[in-house]
């Protein structure tokens, strides 16, 4: 047989090479970063802390689910509005930054019970409660409106440069941003298309070194600093990160506990996700196993809810199982359980040393912008993906209204309002959970009647 037609990839339980292995845990480390790092800075936490929680969190989920789901935790953008009402909140105003995040651990710990109960729950009521709790049309459109709600953000890093730029040469710089970014995708692409073998598998790392590589070419000839090795100042190599602890706080159960919720319907559709790749990659490779990951929702989501209890007891934002490195795993055919411990333990010792922060630090925002069009853009395509699989009938009156309505206001929400807070009835409301919840009572409610 000629070897021409011979499939690469990696199925959860399949351990590659030492050296593949570490190349492949970088891409997934590449891919959680910029997203992990950004809610850090967006609600105040500790940058280093953040990092050092997700890695440790990630391997308390692949734990306690058996090692049967290869999922990575990190912060998720769904708490970012309800972390930072209580880090601003006028009732702490006078309070030190570190007490500030441990009011919010609470909040953040007690989510983390709301996804374990309802984990419970699932695994009690079984595979047909939940297909009509969350079927298929509210678990794809939910990854659709996940992927396109971070478009701007995917944009916005894109054409994005250093601030130490003079406002006379912010345009041409911005152009510059641009070209490294264009760069970024389209070799990405072309690695991801075209690479054949075990290169195939990193199309993603190595889309990041071009456009790294081509950071550097750019601003050696403009002088323009696009690649920084000096983000984080410090006299020592080695820095902890700063562990809080968390302190008992009304306030946060109220703004943070609920927000546990929105994750439910998104762990939901990466678990199909998972499913329907990781399955289609067996049948390529000629497996006979079966990989029944959907039917472990229920464990997923109490192992979410750990992930979110170790992170928020050391000082971590919430966080959820991440879309990205999905996207990574379905464009790299690479779901090896192995791969993602070895990322969460590499990502712990990068948050405990200055130089390595920095590297990673060093890689251009519009780098990162270039590889998120094409990431984020993959996580909308998988949620169109879940819907072909089980066949979702697009001519149904009932499918098209429960689509539509979380579209829309997943879509209106995170684009209309600042933020991505709808302001509803005297609140404001989460756009992404808010449309996931609409999504979910709507379908139960044309449900009843039907078989």
């Amino acid at each position: 047989m000629s070897s021409k037609n011979e499939v690469f990839g990696y199925l959860p339980d399949e351990r590659p090479p030492v050296i593949e292995l570490f190349f492949f845990a970088l891409q997934q480390i590449v891919v959680m970063f910029p997203a992990t790092v950004l809610v850090a800075l967006i609600t105040g936490f500790h940058v280093s802390t953040t990092i050092f929680a997700s890695g440790l969190a990630t391997l308390g989920f692949i734990l306690i689910t058996g090692r049967k789901i290869p999922l990575y935790y990190g912060s998720s953008f769904s708490y970012i509005a309800a972390i930072a009402s209580i880090m601003g909140a006028e009732a702490f105003t006078g309070y030190s930054l570190n007490d500030k995040i441990s009011i919010a651990q609470f909040g953040i710990v007690m989510s983390g019970f709301v996804s374990i109960v309802a984990g419970f729950i699932i695994k009690r009521s079984g595979k047909d409660t939940i297909d009509k709790v969350l079927p298929p049309t509210v678990t794809g459109s939910i990854a659709i409106i996940i992927g396109l709600s971070l478009a701007a953000n995917a944009m916005g890093n894109a054409s994005s440069f250093p601030a130490s730029v003079s406002e006379a040469n912010a345009s041409f710089a911005g152009s510059l941003a641009w070209i490294i970014s264009v760069i970024t995708l389209i070799s990405t692409i072309l690695y991801s298309v075209y690479l054949k073998g075990k290169l195939s598998q990193l199309p993603i790392l190595f889309g990041l070194l071009t456009g790294y590589i081509s950071a550097l070419i750019i601003g050696s000839i403009t002088n323009i600093p696009f690649v920084d090795f000096n983000t984080i100042q410090s006299a020592s190599i080695l820095n902890l990160p700063t562990f809080t602890f968390p302190k008992p706080s009304w306030t946060a159960i109220a703004a943070i506990m609920p927000i546990a919720i929105a994750t439910i319907p998104e762990s939901t559709a990466h678990i199909y996700q998972l499913d329907i790749y990781v399955n289609d990659l067996a049948k390529k490779k000629g497996s006979n196993k079966k990989y029944d990951i959907e039917s472990k929702l229920g464990i997923n989501l109490i192992g979410d809810g750990m992930g979110d209890i170790i992170s928020g007891l050391i000082g971590g934002p919430a966080g959820t199982n991440y879309g990205e490195n999905i996207s990574a795993m379905a464009i790299s055919k690479n779901f090896s359980i192995y791969v993602l411990m070895l990322a969460a333990v590499i990502t712990m010792i990068i948050s405990c040393f200055t130089p390595l922060i920095n590297i990673i630090y060093s890689i251009p925002t519009a780098v990162i912008g270039g590889l998120s069009i094409y990431l984020f853009g993959v996580i909308a395509a998988q949620g169109i993906t879940i819907m072909m699989d089980r066949k979702v009938d697009m001519f149904s009156s009932k499918n098209l209204a429960v689509i539509a309505v979380i579209l829309i206001v997943g879509l209106g929400g995170s684009f209309g309002y600042e933020g991505g807070m709808i302001p509803m009835f005297g609140i404001q409301l989460p756009a992404i959970a808010t449309a996931a919840i609409i999504g979910i009572l709507l379908n139960l409610m044309l449900s009843v009647g039907n078989n």
